[in-house]
């Protein structure tokens, strides 16, 4: 690369033992207020699988596909990985960074929408582990890329691939996390509400890749709410949306859990089990999308956006990724994806060029 020492995927992380998963659950929730029998509760999830996320294992997968198309390409790019709420962890991946010599790192989150959990906070994060390490870096964020042709490639091969075990047209409820209303609301910058914009655009580009006959209507739809009943967040749920389909007479769904790059927790308890079994109740024929993963064409869009990137940061010029024109024109700003509950809150400083 031209410009750019390393690359770091940043990542949220998971426990991978039963012993970490209290510990992993309060680091998650800490200073919000989460009762402990809501994190008892969200612990059986893990436990009933040996206490194991599946999330760093799809990571490292991702990091081993990477390897292999960068090198395909015959650039040997240093990858690193860090956790926000796990080993290996982010603190010591900026260490590991700077001991090897490198200093302009360019960041890749595993979450492909804008908002402020799923952008800013990691931020803040970088900014919080560089002064609790006194690391002196350069970094960078790569700008969200649910909209790149090829995480909407993968997704379109993915829903064609469960269209297949249907014999007529099916409704498509596209799945994505849900989050406070305020904070999508904030998404993008100048509280652009770009959180719901962007699942929306990426949902119709899948439709309108896929053979019209197959499908008898979409929507966008949430799951893994976890705030306070008084707090509005943003709905229907899934369960809620798959009782309504089978209220107005739908017998077939395909739940597409778009927000997601990997089959974590939230795809595999929330879709895979709750929703599924909610579907079953309802008599409705169900079948889950597979999430992009290490698809070829997913795999190639990252590496094409980090050498896209690399090459207009050495050139100091804004970098047009893709998406809708804010994207384009302008980087992350004070206000981007704002933090609603402490809005002073100090965030890893874009430095002077920064191509966002």
């Amino acid at each position: 690369m031209q410009f750019y020492d390393a690359v770091l995927v940043l990542s949220f992380g998971g426990p991978e033992s039963p012993d970490e998963v209290r510990p992993f659950l309060e680091h998650v929730t800490r200073g919000r207020g989460i009762p402990a029998e809501r994190l008892d509760e969200v612990a059986t999830h893990y436990l009933a699988r040996g206490g194991v996320s599946p999330i760093n294992g799809q990571v490292r997968a991702l990091l081993a596909a990477l390897t292999e198309r960068f090198s395909a390409r015959g650039a040997e790019v240093p990858l690193y990985w860090g956790n926000r709420n796990s080993q290996p962890w982010l603190v010591d991946a900026l260490r590991q960074i700077h001991a090897d010599g490198h200093r302009r790192v360019l960041t890749l989150l595993t979450s492909a929408f804008p908002s402020y959990s799923g952008c800013r906070q990691y931020r803040e994060n970088l900014h919080d582990a560089c002064a609790e390490g006194g690391i002196d870096l350069e970094i960078d964020v790569m700008p969200a890329y649910g909209e790149h042709d090829g995480f909407v490639t993968a997704n379109v091969d993915a829903v064609r691939d469960a269209l297949e075990g249907f014999d007529e047209p099916a409704h498509i409820a596209f799945v994505t996390h849900s989050i406070p209303e305020a904070m999508a609301a904030a998404s993008g910058p100048t509280e652009a509400d770009a959180y719901n914009d962007s699942h929306l655009a990426v949902a119709e580009r899948i439709v309108d890749a896929l053979e019209p006959d197959r499908i008898a209507a979409w929507s966008l739809v949430y799951c893994s709410r976890s705030g306070p009943p008084q707090q509005p967040w943003l709905e229907p749920d899934i369960n809620d949306h798959l009782r309504a389909l089978a209220d107005a007479g739908v017998t077939r769904v395909v739940m597409v859990p778009v927000g997601f790059i990997s089959d974590h927790m939230e795809v595999l308890n929330d879709l895979d089990e709750e929703a599924m079994e909610t579907a079953t109740e309802l008599g409705l024929q169900a079948r889950r999308s597979g999430t992009v993963g290490t698809h070829p064409a997913f795999v190639d869009a990252l590496i094409e956006l980090v050498f896209a990137q690399d090459a207009a940061a050495s050139r100091q010029q804004p970098f047009t990724g893709p998406g809708r024109a804010w994207r384009a024109s302008e980087r992350c700003s004070a206000g981007c994806c704002a933090n609603l509950r402490d809005p002073g809150k100090a965030a890893m400083a874009e430095r002077s060029g920064a191509v966002f």
